[in-house]
């Protein structure tokens, strides 16, 4: 990153992370209820969010942070018992994506937004993979 980050800017790649290991632990939870063609999907997509976090932290780090952990586990948002109930969580995991890296297109550092820009367009595109629908403007509240 080229340009200077602030406390700000940590704390919104903080929340990112966050975001990014809730999202590694849910798909863990959605991945054993699924089979097929949906858990070949799950599998890549927490490929994807492993890679992400890995990303996150290595940014954190080299901008002299600690990065926040993995709690040990998650609560989740509903019961998760059945494939139809882990589709609508991966769905949801990936709407609180999008909500995280919205937040970081509001930080100082110009190079920050754009990544965030990219990788709330990348959740979004999973929700709505994994939801069948979108709305206007994801990741906005309601």
């Amino acid at each position: 990153m080229a340009a200077t980050s602030s406390g700000k800017d940590i704390a919104a790649l903080q929340t990112a992370l966050a975001a990014e290991h809730a999202a590694v632990y849910g798909y863990g939870v959605a991945g054993a209820l699924l089979s097929g063609a949906d858990l070949a999907n799950a599998k890549a997509d927490w490929n994807a969010h492993q890679l992400a976090r890995d990303n996150l932290q290595a940014m954190l780090t080299r901008l002299g942070a600690t990065p926040v952990t993995a709690s040990p586990a998650y609560k989740l948002p509903f019961s998760v018992g059945s494939a139809a109930a882990a589709r609508r969580l991966a769905a949801a995991l990936e709407d609180g994506l999008t909500s995280a890296y919205l937040a970081m297109v509001a930080v100082s550092n110009p190079n920050l937004r754009f990544f965030a820009a990219k990788a709330m367009q990348k959740a979004a595109v999973r929700a709505t993979a994994w939801s069948g629908s979108t709305v206007a403007f994801p990741g906005m509240p309601s």
